[in-house]
């Protein structure tokens, strides 16, 4: 338990906190845990919040009037933030809680231009993708991102997709997106995702103003949502939860599952990404829940069903 609180600390310290401070205190408490603070050099505050999107299964049930949405894939990679200053690139961050994140400069230099033609201050947020072929492509492409050695890191297939920009470029998405097409960024409006991974389509409101107006909860802009397929799934039992070191350092929850055949293969265990997502579906130790194999691979728990 000292090691995994080590590790809670030092995540929160980063930006990308895996439990909430109550949980933190909780098992700090019970564990006689004192330990505070994590010397880190890269939690850096985003110039701009990032948003996560609401989510629709049903296009019949869309939270916006799609005829006044731009469609446009969604890549399932890393979410990262671009800081421009008078034309000049001067900070990248990961995603980490949406309000920071950790400081991967050196790393996004290689992906993308280190001028833009431009004044003021801009931020550019997209996705980091690797291609559909590498294996676990969205882990891989998250966990290019944590290398330490930069010569590896310009090894790896990766590509930013820029989906947007604070403040706006133009009263209309489309041209915001193409005048950062012009700036020499990828943008997802003219990229070939075939070849990437993807997982639903976004539907955003053409008109910025529009957008704007809208506003946002804390979690979601009121403006937009991603569209994802409902597969059809199993219903099984949540037995306990457990968390787990990945290769790429981060802690992730996993659900250990009462075995269930999904598809061709016996599931017992599930990925549950991150705390919020657990919260989100609302679940416990004991209820039902519906697991599907994302992508035809990976098990996953998509809601709770008592």
């Amino acid at each position: 338990m000292q090691n995994f609180l080590d590790r809670m600390s030092q995540l929160y310290y980063e930006g990308t906190p895996a439990i909430s401070d109550a949980e933190f205190d909780l098992l700090a408490d019970k564990h006689n845990y004192s330990k505070v603070g994590y010397t880190v050099t890269d939690a850096v505050k985003h110039a701009y919040q990032m948003y996560s999107l609401q989510k629709c299964f049903d296009i019949n049930d869309a939270p916006l009037p799609v005829e006044e949405c731009i469609a446009t894939p969604k890549l399932d990679g890393a979410a990262v933030s671009l800081l421009y200053c008078d034309g000049n690139l001067v900070l990248a961050l990961t995603r980490g809680d949406g309000l920071q994140g950790r400081d991967i400069t050196d790393k996004m230099r290689q992906l993308v231009p280190t001028e833009i033609n431009d004044t003021g201050l801009i931020q550019v947020t997209g996705e980091v993708v690797a291609p559909s072929s590498v294996p676990n492509s969205r882990n891989f492409a998250s966990g290019s991102l944590g290398l330490n050695d930069l010569a590896e890191f310009k090894t790896r297939p990766l590509v930013f997709v820029a989906y947007d920009a604070t403040p706006h470029q133009a009263s209309n998405y489309a041209c915001s997106l193409e005048i950062l097409h012009k700036m020499g960024l990828n943008v997802v409006t003219r990229f070939k995702a075939d070849a990437y991974p993807q997982d639903g389509i976004v539907y955003r409101i053409k008109s910025n103003m529009k957008y704007d107006a809208l506003g946002h909860t804390s979690k979601h802009p009121r403006g937009a949502f991603a569209l994802k397929e409902q597969v059809a799934g199993v219903e099984t039992t949540l037995l306990d939860v457990v968390w787990q070191l990945g290769k790429s350092g981060v802690v992730s929850p996993v659900a250990i599952l009462d075995p269930v055949v999904v598809g061709d293969a016996t599931v017992s265990r599930a990925t549950l990404h991150n705390i919020e997502y657990i919260r989100d579906l609302d679940l416990e130790i004991g209820c039902k829940v519906e697991v599907i194999r994302s992508g035809e691979i990976i098990p996953r728990i998509v809601r709770r069903l008592d």
